[in-house]
């Protein structure tokens, strides 16, 4: 037995199973909970992007390292230092905004609540149909209207620039913001989670060359806010009574109203993993 016992403590004495303390379990649930909100707000900000560029990078940046590049990994290195400066200053208000959030922040309530979540699924598709009526009933008598459907990526910056609203969507309610000399109906209104959360907001204009000058402001906003997110924007031109849509920086325009709900309906699919690169074949870079 004692040679046996001279064995394992010869020949497994790498093998070591910490004591694991009460202390441990709490610091291993704290620091779960801190990269389980860091990473929900970078996945609900523009940062989100930025983080994907980054895993890119650290990527290419692996493989220069596999395969001895030196020349791109000593470019990696003196521009490392630049680049976190950059990000701090280009993301400033996210990052202040958040730690102004911190102390408000209600951390359990996430966890245990999910009727909203389950609410906003059911009511989904009536939520479409009602857009849909409002959409072409405005076309119909060319009154313009801009409509933010808010994906993945908090819009919050645009709604602080409305006036909020927190409401049922409705075709008729739709209809009456943007009628003509009412107080509600310039600027945009934001839809999140199957409500009206804010009217006349101002979005961005993109400021991309190639987009074509017969498209007015109305449409250069609503590309404008699809490239700094990934919202559904919805465009009803005063001009045309024309009806169109702007996604990921992207504008396809005319739609009827068959194609209008397929079109939403499969960029929401999209949204939700199922990407069909085929639906963007046929159309041009910024317009069908």
């Amino acid at each position: 037995m004692a040679q046996i016992i001279n064995y394992f403590e010869t020949y497994f004495d790498w093998f070591y199973i910490p004591r694991v303390t009460i202390t441990d379990l709490i610091e291993i649930i704290i620091i779960a909970i801190m990269i389980y909100y860091i990473m929900d707000w970078f996945k609900k900000t523009r940062a989100w992007t930025l983080v994907k560029g980054i895993l890119i990078l650290l990527f290419f940046t692996g493989l220069a390292m596999v395969f001895q590049f030196n020349t791109i990994l000593w470019i990696f290195r003196n521009t490392i230092s630049v680049g976190v400066i950059a990000v701090i200053i280009i993301f400033q208000p996210e990052f202040r905004r958040a730690l102004e959030q911190l102390g408000r922040k209600r951390f359990f309530s996430s966890f245990l609540s999910s009727e909203e979540d389950s609410r906003s699924k059911k009511v989904d598709k009536r939520v479409l149909t009602e857009i849909t009526k409002a959409v072409f009933s405005m076309a119909e008598v060319k009154t313009g209207a801009l409509i933010v459907l808010e994906q993945e990526v908090r819009l919050g910056d645009y709604e602080r620039t409305g006036i909020a609203i927190d409401a049922e969507v409705t075709s008729q309610l739709l209809i009456n913001i943007f009628e003509h000399n009412t107080p509600l109906h310039d600027g945009a209104v934001l839809i999140r989670d199957n409500r009206i959360v804010s009217a006349t907001c101002y979005l961005p204009l993109s400021d991309n060359l190639d987009i074509s000058k017969a498209l007015g402001t109305r449409h250069r906003a609503a590309i404008g806010v699809s490239e700094v997110s990934d919202s559904i924007t919805i465009i009803v031109s005063e001009e045309t009574g024309a009806v169109s849509i702007a996604y990921n920086g992207e504008i396809i325009r005319n739609l009827s109203q068959d194609k209008f709900i397929s079109q939403v309906e499969e960029l929401k699919k999209q949204e939700k993993g199922v990407r069909k690169v085929k639906w963007w074949k046929g159309f041009g870079k910024h317009e069908k």
